[in-house]
């Protein structure tokens, strides 16, 4: 019998892992928690929307518009589930909820493309309103065709910062300025990692020379140092250093902020993956072979939510994680090696990407003690800090007992990170031995509230079959 392959996320890596399937006669699942095909990177803009490929995504319009075309051909060869989040994962089954209607999915081989979300560091006063992740700017501004403010400062560093302040510049937002931690020099000591996909990097200078042409400030190496504003009017102004100490402030009414990205990983760490602690990139990753295997057999993971190597990698880590799936269930497939080859490139750009734009570790031990880390649990730096040396907390999950740090609805995705580097500094440990926040479902809060004919369909339907 044919495998059942369900696929998560119709992302750059779910997309191709479809295609690939498909060309061998297989039917796959693809569940999405988007309305529409795309991922986060090219996320297609609604119905009645008429913004061109070319404003909407830039320099990544040829690649978009040939993403969502393969999948418009794919859609008769699949089963397709958008609005529908995968919630938990037991073995051989995804738990599935779309709207208030709760199901299961039974598979034989699991294809987890779940992405990536910004990464970030804390600044005094990000709970502020009009204070947003990068993704955030962006998805307002792909999905419902508005900025997030009406000047608009872009804080952080990594490829995403030029991407998003470019994007906003091409469909006429007015962007006050761009702050990069990073620094020049460590651009330049990166370039021979960064010149092994010259596209790539070309891209990266296409981006700068946009907001060259506008006009836009950029400084670099700066250290950010408070959002400011007010609980009536949200955000005024921000505040930070430049390389030899002297402090400036900005006008703004809104704030992207972003580190480059982090894997989104909660549904690999329910599927029971291994994670091992990257060194290089200061986190926890799951365990993977050169094809997207996991510790556990039929789970495979690509793209973004494996490895952060950009949507082009996610294409091709797709393909192979597809590849190896049929390879495992007795299936003849060709082209592996070369994607192995091309994928080494790319994480050779990535790495090279890490040195360029560094995650700013050391602010985490200088964030004064009112600045708040957990946002959905509105808990500060200080009372992190009072609990690491109160209880001899050290480990992530043991500080989140005492300080309910990442108990909110976010479970840590944003300030798990954060959160780990001041425990790792207030205990004056090691990164790695304060360990990881452990995923628990539900991954996103679910509706409750359910009409008395939801909850029927609730406790009765068990289906292994998603075409009824």
């Amino acid at each position: 019998m044919a495998p059942r392959v369900a696929i998560i996320g119709a992302g750059p890596a779910g997309v191709r892992a479809a295609e690939a399937l498909v060309e061998t006669g297989l039917r796959p699942v693809v569940v999405d928690e988007g309305r529409r095909d795309g991922g986060q990177i090219y996320r297609r803009q609604p119905d009645g929307f008429s913004r061109s490929y070319e404003t909407l995504y830039g320099t990544e319009a040829a690649r978009a518009e040939s993403l969502h075309q393969s999948f418009d051909a794919l859609k008769s060869k699949i089963d397709y589930l958008p609005e529908t989040l995968v919630w938990n994962i037991s073995p051989n089954t995804l738990h599935l909820v779309s709207g208030t209607r709760y199901r299961t999915l039974v598979f034989d081989a699991l294809i987890v493309c779940s992405g990536a979300t910004d990464r970030l560091m804390p600044v005094k006063g990000w709970h502020q309103a009009g204070a947003y992740s990068l993704g955030g700017a962006q998805v307002a501004l792909k999905s419902q065709g508005c900025a997030i403010g009406s000047r608009v400062v872009m804080m952080g560093s990594g490829p995403l910062l030029y991407l998003v302040a470019a994007q906003y510049v091409k469909a006429g937002a007015q962007v006050a300025a761009v702050l990069d931690t990073s620094t020049f020099i460590q651009r330049v000591a990166a370039l021979p990692r960064l010149l092994a996909i010259p596209a790539a990097l070309r891209k990266g200078i296409a981006l700068t020379r946009v907001l060259a042409a506008a006009r836009v400030p950029v400084h670099r190496g700066v250290q950010p140092l408070e959002i400011k504003g007010s609980p009536q009017d949200g955000v005024s102004a921000v505040e930070f250093a430049l390389p030899g100490g002297k402090r400036l402030e900005l006008a703004c009414d809104a704030v992207a902020l972003g580190y480059h990205l982090r894997p989104e990983t909660q549904l690999a760490d329910l599927a029971g993956c291994r994670f091992l602690f990257d060194e290089d990139a200061r986190q926890w990753l799951p365990q993977i072979d050169a094809d997207g295997r996991s510790s556990i057999k039929g789970v495979y993971l690509a793209g973004d939510g494996a490895r952060v190597r950009g949507a082009d990698a996610a294409e091709r880590s797709g393909r192979l994680a597809a590849l190896a799936a049929m390879q495992d269930h007795g299936m003849a497939v060709d082209g592996v090696e070369r994607l192995r080859a091309e994928l080494v490139r790319f994480s050779r750009f990535a790495a090279g990407l890490r040195e360029a734009f560094p995650w700013p570790a050391k602010f985490a031990a200088s964030l004064p003690d009112e600045t708040i880390v957990c946002r959905c649990e509105a808990i500060t730096a200080g009372e992190l800090r009072r609990v690491v040396s109160a209880t001899g907390a050290r480990e992530a999950n043991r500080a989140k007992a005492f300080s309910r740090v990442g108990m909110g609805r976010c479970q840590g995705r944003y300030c798990g990170h954060a959160g780990a580097e001041i425990i790792a500094a207030a205990a004056c440990v090691p990164l790695a031995s304060v360990g990881r926040l452990r995923g628990q479902a539900p991954v996103k809060p679910l509706p409750v509230a359910l009409t008395e004919e939801a909850g029927a369909e609730v406790m009765g339907e068990v289906s292994s079959e998603v075409r009824e």
